[in-house]
């Protein structure tokens, strides 16, 4: 499977079907949130009609809350506290960040985070269909890019599922743009949408759950 991965356009989309055509063949995109710049909410319909594969959702910090009505109304499934099995794979979305010092729109606290995403990863992990688990987040595991000038910034709650998830999809830290290998789960932080950079992930089905990354820029 191939997967175009984009996080934090911002509202700023010029660029996004530049990325479609340079990224080639691909069976689906995900989108892992500041869909928006603080809105409009309707703006996600915009970005979601540049799509014509399946579009897989979930909301940032920079996002209102309500865009979660917006995304349910528009042509992209919001992933954001929901999990999608497609082929072998099992997607579990959660939107917004862990508490970030500006008050965004979007916050959780670890707790939420942390129980929000246990119960889709259990059951995705007692699910005989699940062959990989692949976690859409805005906010980046603690420890795994999230580093900013003054230390590691990310979510001390999505760090307990390294190692139970093959692929963590995120963004939110732009300076961190990038993929690493975080005990068995593959980390990768695409780069800002809305200054062009993108990923084009390859899951390989085969028994290795080979992940491949292919960083894209336009």
């Amino acid at each position: 499977m191939k997967i175009l991965a984009i996080s934090d356009p911002h509202g700023d989309y010029s660029k996004i079907k530049k990325m479609i055509e340079k990224a080639g063949d691909f069976d689906l995109a995900v989108v892992v949130g500041d869909i928006t710049n603080f809105g409009p909410d309707e703006k996600v319909n915009e970005l979601a009609e540049m799509f014509d594969k399946p579009l897989l959702a979930i909301p940032g910090n920079c996002d209102h809350k309500s865009i979660l009505k917006a995304l349910d109304s528009s042509k992209a499934v919001n992933l954001h506290g929901k999990a999608e099995q497609i082929g072998n794979i099992r997607f579990i979305g959660l939107g917004g960040s862990n508490p970030t010092p500006f008050n965004t729109p979007f916050e959780l606290s670890e707790e939420e985070i942390e129980n929000a995403l246990e119960g889709m990863v259990c059951s995705a992990e007692n699910s005989g269909e699940c062959g990989k688990i692949v976690l859409l987040t805005h906010a980046p595991p603690h420890g795994a890019r999230d580093e900013l000038p003054f230390g590691h910034v990310g979510s001390k709650a999505i760090q307990k599922f390294l190692d139970r998830a093959d692929l963590i999809i995120c963004g939110h830290i732009h300076e961190a743009k990038g993929v690493e290998k975080a005990g068995k789960t593959v980390v990768l932080n695409p780069g800002e949408a809305c200054k062009g950079s993108c990923a084009l992930v390859t899951i390989e089905e085969n028994e290795n759950k080979t992940i491949d990354v292919e960083f894209v820029e336009v």
